[in-house]
């Protein structure tokens, strides 16, 4: 069966009138489909329809949209009081309850309402597509279009197709995506999509860093936010989102994945859930939004000290550059060779802690600090002490760091520091939704660009770093740890053994 969400007549029937039904509603009604909504609770849709047409006027007073435009989109947004009302439609869309048999159970209601060539969309995040059509006696007409929060200002849109849904579906749903001036990127039905699967990196990642004391929420944001160029940092997103939502995903991925220790829920998160900080939306969280002026103190206490006459920096991954900037901020430096006697050593590792470089390179670790080089530190450096660091080299580490005018973040001893892990998991993560053919490589990155706000998508973000360092940095974390959720994919061995691009196909 060919199905047509292109014609001019086409009516929308949007079922849920909460925060995600009536965006969608709203976006549809914008482009000028006839948009029907529709929710259990009396007076939901009114309320709903009003709070569209709030958010309008606001539009209209900035200049953003005109007054005719408001109420041309207003005229296009109807209720629906019964069931019944949806027979004209030729797409439902249901943003109702997360719950398996709450969505067949609608979905069986509407096949017998509407015509035998209306598609039924649902918007699930995180239940299957395939399974939500097992309850329909017409499963190929049954797909999936994953809207993201706020859907008037959100551009992604994910489109699903089931495993019995007809193979004319996914292009009828990729079509109405473009026509409601959205983005369509195509997936497979598997747990997470495309999103929510890649998010599986930064928040659990960084609440690992966190729980093994390397550095506090604040400062694992900062580096991520001046060192590695992302918009928010992990801590900041967790709030926004919200700890109880982050935390069900984790937990709902962990089990679709049978387990799988890359996507290892986090039990301190299980612990503020449980506390009831949520976030932005409980007033607290990660950070305090009753008492904004609350600032934690920092990880590692530093001394301060002058900058030292002797500064040496290993001849490695960094090395040079790092030199060179110091130089350039008046600092003298050698590069290489044996360190000049009681000199600070400043390492880059790449992959490795400040204990194992110094070991390696046969440094005396009372003088040995490691600094990040992968990110090429923006606007802020990382200082990594070892557990015998004195005192007074840190503080010496963070005085000829901040001689160059950038920020220093002083943090514990981690094999990968903690942007290097970070991008590292996020980049492995994006390999292997590659891997597991859930979607284009072009596809995925454009989904975690623009539904996750990441400055670049990870296979993107991987050619940037370089496939080969950023699986030094993976092997020598799995080295480390021997923890399997480090492991690397094959995707990302391959490509790099072969000097290739992350985006390249088999």
């Amino acid at each position: 069966m060919a199905f047509d969400l292109t014609k001019s007549d086409l009516v929308v029937a949007v079922f849920g009138a909460g925060t995600m039904g009536r965006g969608i509603a709203q976006v549809c009604a914008q482009a000028g489909i006839e948009t029907l909504l529709y929710d259990a609770r009396a007076g939901a849709v009114e309320e709903a329809i009003a709070a569209v047409g709030k958010g309008l006027d606001g539009q209209v007073a900035k200049g953003r949209m005109t007054a005719d435009a408001k109420a041309a989109l207003l005229a296009k947004l109807k209720p629906m009081a019964v069931l019944e009302d949806a027979k004209r439609a030729g797409l439902i869309i249901e943003a109702i309850v997360e719950d398996l048999a709450v969505k067949r159970d609608l979905f069986s209601k509407l096949e017998a309402i509407v015509a035998p060539d209306a598609v039924l969309a649902t918007n699930t995040s995180s239940l299957s597509v395939t399974e939500i059509a097992a309850g329909c006696s017409r499963p190929e007409r049954v797909g999936g279009l994953h809207f993201f929060n706020p859907p008037p200002v959100m551009k992604l849109v994910e489109v699903i197709a089931g495993l019995r849904s007809d193979p004319s579906l996914t292009d009828a749903m990729v079509a109405l995506t473009k026509r409601i001036a959205k983005t369509p990127i195509v997936a497979t039905d598997t747990p997470g999509f495309v999103v929510n699967h890649a998010g599986r990196a930064y928040g659990p990642e960084a609440l690992r860093i966190v729980a093994q004391g390397i550095a506090s929420p604040r400062e694992v944001d900062e580096l991520m936010k001046e060192a590695a160029g992302f918009r928010m940092g992990p801590f900041e997103l967790l709030d926004l989102i919200g700890g109880d939502v982050t935390h069900a995903v984790m937990e709902s991925m962990y089990g679709r994945y049978y387990e799988e220790p890359m996507y290892q829920p986090s039990a301190q998160m299980a612990t503020r859930v449980a506390a009831g900080l949520y976030g932005r939306k409980s007033g607290i969280g990660f950070y305090d939004y009753k008492n904004a002026d609350t600032v934690s103190g920092p990880t590692v206490n530093v001394a301060k000290q002058p900058i030292p006459t002797a500064v040496w920096v290993a001849d490695e991954d960094g090395g040079r550059e790092l030199a060179t900037a110091l130089d350039a901020a008046g600092v003298k430096t050698h590069v290489g060779g044996t360190p000049p006697k009681d000199s600070l050593c400043l390492v880059t590792p790449l992959g490795e802690d400040c204990t194992g470089a110094a070991l390696r390179l046969a440094l005396d670790p009372a003088r040995t600090v490691a600094v990040d080089m992968l990110g090429r530190f923006g606007k802020r450096y990382t200082a990594m002490k070892n557990p015998l660091t004195s005192a007074d080299a840190l503080g010496s580490a963070i005085a000829v760091l901040g001689a160059t005018g950038a920020a220093v973040t002083a943090i514990n001893d981690s094999t990968g520091f903690v942007t290097q892990r970070l991008l590292a998991m996020i980049v492995n993560i994006g390999t292997r939704i590659a891997e597991l053919r859930v979607a284009a490589p072009g596809d995925i990155d454009t989904a975690v660009e623009l539904g996750l706000n990441y400055p670049k998508g990870p296979l993107a973000l991987g050619d940037i770093i370089g496939p080969a360092r950023v699986l030094a940095v993976l092997d020598g974390m799995f080295a480390a740890t021997h923890d399997p959720k480090y492991r690397a994919t094959t995707w990302l061995r391959r490509r790099a053994a072969l000097g290739a691009s992350l985006k390249t196909l088999d």
